[in-house]
């Protein structure tokens, strides 16, 4: 496969100036509107976008697969993931370490320790109330980046830091001015600064919060969480009973793995077998990579799983009801 870094890179120039831009102009509208509806509407719409960064940029930055030089994938990286709150050193270990080591492995993949209201895994403690998870997800889902920015990120906090004295001066001071920078431009600005009482200004940071957190979970949880991915279980050693490559492939899920659009609109996680194994490559190459992967994997008797967006929030809702049983 031929990588044409030249138009990956206008591809990334016109992608960053067209959310760059949208993220400003939104931001800005929130201390200049004067109906609190209109308010409300463009601070979800900000929160959204910023999503949508995270998705299209900080995602491919966490593996240093958009700038040569990966002081500058790091920097951006963590710029971007502040707009959501979230602590981007200790999120990138997990996702690294971790989840790309060994995808739906429990005690190896952290990002199955959500929480104990959903189970998942078919070896997960089952409870009264995990019959009806299916109907209640939903809901639950909308309170996860509010448990993420606001207590996660404090629970995990020592998990992730360096050994050394000054690195780990340097993690923990880190997190303290990323932090207070979020809550700053998020709140205090607006507070001072826009045209809204301080109870519509929180009932549009709760609202942003709720939509950021529904479509951030459901699109997360449809890349591995969907009725047929794989959750192979490690023995005493370590060990499962399949190959690195297998397992990466048998416990995601593409959806529209073809589409240019969906490429832009999801930044290459619709493409996540492809990103699964080859995470150094930016999703600019996926629908191009995944027509000379899937050929490849077919003509082994291998079919990877694959739904549409709205097929896969199906599939999950279904898998949350199988385990529910």
């Amino acid at each position: 496969m031929n990588l044409d870094k030249k138009r990956a890179n206008l591809y990334f120039l016109f992608k960053g100036f067209f959310y760059a831009s949208a993220a400003i102009l939104s931001y800005a509208l929130i201390f200049t509107i004067s109906n609190p509806a209109v308010f409300i509407l463009n601070f979800i719409l900000f929160g959204f976008i910023a999503v949508l960064m995270c998705f299209n940029f900080a995602h491919d930055l966490s593996h240093n697969s958009i700038f040569k030089r990966p002081f500058w994938d790091n920097m951006l990286f963590e710029f971007i993931y502040t707009l959501v709150g979230a602590h981007p050193e200790a999120w990138k270990k997990r996702h690294i370490n971790s989840h790309h080591f060994a995808p739906n492995v429990e005690k190896f993949d952290t990002d199955l320790a959500i929480t104990g209201l959903i189970r998942v895994l078919p070896s997960g403690n089952k409870k009264w109330y995990h019959k009806y998870q299916y109907l209640y997800a939903p809901i639950a889902y909308m309170s996860y980046s509010f448990y993420w920015v606001l207590l996660k990120d404090f629970l995990v906090l020592g998990e992730f830091a360096p050994e050394g004295t000054w690195q780990k001066v340097r993690y923990y001071l880190t997190f303290v001015v990323l932090k207070s920078f979020y809550f700053s431009y998020i709140l205090v600005l607006p507070i001072y600064y826009s045209q809204q009482p301080i109870w519509v200004i929180l009932v549009a940071f709760i609202s942003m919060h709720m939509v950021q957190s529904v479509y951030t979970l459901f699109t997360f949880f449809i890349t591995h969480h969907v009725d047929g991915a794989n959750y192979p279980t490690a023995d005493n050693d370590g060990n499962i009973n399949t190959s690195w490559v297998m397992n990466q492939i048998e416990s995601s899920n593409d959806f529209h793995p073809f589409s240019n659009i969906a490429n832009f609109i999801f930044g290459g996680v619709n493409n996540h077998v492809a990103h699964h194994l080859f995470p150094q490559i930016s999703h600019y190459h996926y629908p191009e990579l995944n027509r000379i992967l899937y050929d490849a994997l077919i003509e082994n008797n291998i079919t990877p799983n694959q739904t549409t967006y709205i097929g896969g929030i199906i599939s999950h809702l279904r898998l949350l009801k199988k385990r529910g049983r």
